[in-house]
């Protein structure tokens, strides 16, 4: 796969270290040039100088060939708008990090539907371990093709859960109601702005996609 970083965070370089010993081609956008200069003799990847949310510089790795842009920068507000940008050339998947919270549904409803909150999710790792729960990861749960998926629920999936339709292979297993986290069962009542999480495999992913485009992938 072709994958392209726009920012050179610690969470990016850790990240394509991985990427590159899998064996896909790493392109780093990084608008300082200092970090670039640093990086260069540890990483074998390729190096952009410039601004990543600018078409100019996007345009140089070739968008419609990318699989996946992360746009990790420390700025919400730049990773959103870069997002944007890549989306508009061509690029088949963004994943936007953002810190603050309140940007989630900002990004859904600009249609990015893969965004990622870092600090939210180590917040939560630490809490379970400070209350001495086991946390297990995902990849250590989930096998073959099973896949998480959430969206936001409007007025039209307002009501009983056994009203929604969905594809044979896919359950509601929760949701979060003013973020509360809230369990699901077949009689529960779902209510407009409340964040459904189901367990899906790969084929009815994308039926949930294509029926719910605010939605993100989770898994």
């Amino acid at each position: 796969m072709k994958i392209v970083f726009i920012g050179a965070s610690s969470l990016a370089i850790a990240t394509a270290q991985q990427l590159l010993r899998a064996g896909h081609e790493v392109i780093i956008i990084e608008n300082d040039k200092t970090v670039i200069d640093k990086l260069m003799p540890h990483i074998d990847c390729v190096f952009l100088h410039g601004n990543g949310s600018k078409p100019a510089i996007l345009k140089e790795t070739d968008p419609a060939t990318i699989d996946v842009l992360f746009c990790l920068t420390k700025s919400d507000e730049a990773n959103i708008i870069a997002s944007l940008v890549a989306r508009s050339l061509g690029v088949k998947r963004v994943i936007t990090r953002v810190e603050d919270p309140e940007f989630e549904h900002i990004c859904v409803g600009l249609g990015l539907t893969n965004t990622i909150i870092p600090t939210l999710t180590h917040a939560r790792y630490l809490a379970n371990i400070a209350a001495g729960r086991d946390v297990l990861e995902l990849s250590a749960i989930f096998r073959g093709n099973v896949k998480l998926f959430s969206f936001i629920a409007t007025e039209n999936e307002a009501g009983a859960v056994s009203d929604l339709d969905l594809p044979k292979h896919t359950r509601i297993i929760f949701c979060y109601r003013d973020n509360q986290f809230l369990p699901l069962d077949h009689d529960s009542k779902i209510e407009p702005a409340d964040e459904l999480v189901l367990v899906t495999t790969v084929a009815d992913y994308e039926k949930l996609h294509a029926k719910w485009g605010n939605g993100k992938d989770i898994s």
